[in-house]
């Protein structure tokens, strides 16, 4: 594997461990609109903060846990609120911008 990467990698997950960076970083993949963006950046948000300890603390089976944030994963609100409160993070509901209507 080329050094950049590793480099990269690292520094997402240093960047993650960071409840701030790591709520930035989602809100960003869940605009884009595709479920299995925003699942990849859970499960690298997870990852950062180690799975077998996320799913110590958020009472979820790890294996359980992993196949919940793969890409044909449907994670239970219960089971992302858990997650999210693990990582320091917590689930927020807002307006949309309104487009005006045309006349």
């Amino acid at each position: 594997m080329p050094r950049g990467y590793r480099d990269y990698e690292e520094s997402l997950k240093e960047g993650l461990r960071d409840p701030e960076e790591a709520a930035g970083y989602l809100n960003a993949c869940l605009a884009g609109g595709s479920r299995e963006v925003f699942l990849l950046a859970l499960r690298q948000v997870a990852a950062a903060h180690g799975i077998g300890s996320v799913a110590k603390q958020s009472d979820l089976g790890r294996e359980s846990l992993y196949r919940t944030l793969s890409a044909k994963g449907n994670p239970r609100l219960e089971t992302l609120l858990r997650l999210l409160d693990t990582a320091g993070l917590r689930l927020c509901v807002e307006a949309k911008e309104r487009k005006p209507r045309a006349a």
